[in-house]
């Protein structure tokens, strides 16, 4: 039985969760929100993505690819 932590519909994302779920570094994804790129939001001390702010990277990716083809 999964987790709450490892349900597909998880609300929120852990920097560590987002990171994996791109498949990309923890300390890319905090360049990438300081960078505005990746946006998040802050819970008192904690910084947690939305699945849907992970989706608008995303996308902002394959826009920015398809800029450079």
């Amino acid at each position: 039985m999964a987790t709450p932590a490892e349900s597909a519909d998880q609300i929120l994302y852990k920097p560590e969760e987002a990171a994996t779920v791109l498949r990309i570094g923890r300390s890319m994804v905090y360049e990438q929100i300081r960078l505005g790129r990746l946006r998040s939001i802050t819970i008192g001390r904690r910084r947690l993505v939305p699945p849907e702010y992970v989706a608008e990277y995303i996308a902002l990716l394959k826009r920015e690819s398809q800029a450079a083809a």
